[in-house]
């Protein structure tokens, strides 16, 4: 492998970030994207992928978002403008061969990634891997080392824009949702699989508790988390308070904004409700909460960690027991003191 110790920025004019393809992922990037921005004040800063123009809207200092081409003639076509623009550097923050590949291909003179995938040939400064027990966030920022920075580890945050904070308001209105309650969120569904996903009658009867309380639940998730939603709704003593599928993804850092507290498995809402302030209690199963854990003060995890966990499967080909050993009662609690210690908005 062909290691360099350091990359003069001298000449930098314009940098390209490949953001995670992941939703959590690219949260936990976020400091990352800013660190690049502080060393390099006079650089274009582009950043490419799948979630950075919804996250990322509003962030000073980057000058264009580009979202992620989906299928390869369109990420040729993109490559093809890269290489027009002319990338001095790419960091690429996906472990991927494509990645490395599109960075290639987009003309970039140096390219910056771990190595690892075959791709190390891809790079003009490939990085030993990082230590398999650093948090993602830190993991990303230990990426920058080779231009000669050594950023603090800080906590992700976002800044959702006051006409999306109203835009959210409205919608929370329209399931009945007064401007000075506190509600609560539940999030239903995780794109890496139903390995992650708490039992829905232990869901039900966390909503229908939080309504005892006098705090709304409010179900979230996208449109593939219908029918985990309905599973609920059967178990619960009264209709579903729910926006599954009924946001979208430029609103969501704004609408998790307005929740008092949230309840998730290890997902990327999480992180987006915990970048935005809001105190998340996060239900870890088959993965490792010290890697992945959303950051923040205020946050809590929870994680009955049994010999086989973290598995990291998407499908638990047991008995579940590192989400069935997380009981309702534990968790209504966790809520509770969080909930508590948030300023009203």
């Amino acid at each position: 492998m062909r290691l360099h110790a350091a990359i003069p920025t001298a000449g930098i004019r314009r940098v390209l970030v490949r953001a995670p393809n992941w939703l959590g992922d690219t949260v936990m990037a976020v400091p990352t994207v800013r660190a690049l921005r502080r060393a390099l004040p006079e650089a274009e800063l582009w950043c490419v992928g799948t979630w950075v123009a919804s996250l990322l809207e509003g962030e000073p200092g980057i000058e264009r978002l580009l979202e992620h081409p989906r299928n390869w003639p369109a990420r040729v076509r993109l490559a093809r403008e890269l290489r027009r623009a002319g990338i001095d550097l790419a960091v690429l923050l996906p472990n991927s061969f494509e990645a490395a590949l599109h960075a290639w291909l987009g003309g970039a003179r140096l390219r910056l990634g771990y190595a690892g995938d075959a791709r190390s040939g891809l790079l003009t400064h490939p990085v030993p891997p990082p230590d398999a027990r650093r948090h993602q966030v830190a993991a990303y920022l230990d990426l920058l080392r080779p231009l000669g920075l050594d950023p603090a580890v800080t906590a992700p945050t976002l800044h959702p824009s006051p006409a999306r904070r109203a835009e959210a308001r409205d919608l929370l209105a329209r399931i009945g949702i007064a401007p000075r309650e506190r509600p609560v969120a539940i999030q239903l569904g995780a794109a890496f699989g139903p390995s992650k996903l708490w039992p829905a009658d232990r869901l039900a009867a966390l909503a229908d508790a939080l309504e005892g309380d006098w705090s709304p639940a409010v179900f979230l998730g996208s449109p593939t988390a219908a029918p985990l939603l309905a599973a609920v709704a059967r178990a619960l003593a009264r209709p579903p308070r729910s926006l599954v599928g009924r946001d979208h993804p430029a609103l969501l850092p704004a609408l998790l904004a307005e929740f008092a507290a949230m309840v998730a498995p290890d997902s990327g809402p999480a992180h987006v409700a915990a970048a935005v302030g809001v105190p998340v209690v996060t239900l870890f199963g088959p993965t490792d909460p010290r890697l992945t854990a959303p950051a923040g003060a205020g946050q809590a995890v929870l994680w009955r960690k049994p010999p086989c966990a973290p598995c990291f499967r998407p499908v638990c080909p047991i008995d579940h027991r590192c989400l069935r050993a997380i009981t309702v009662e534990e968790v209504l609690a966790a809520v509770r003191e969080r909930r508590g210690a948030r300023a009203p908005r």
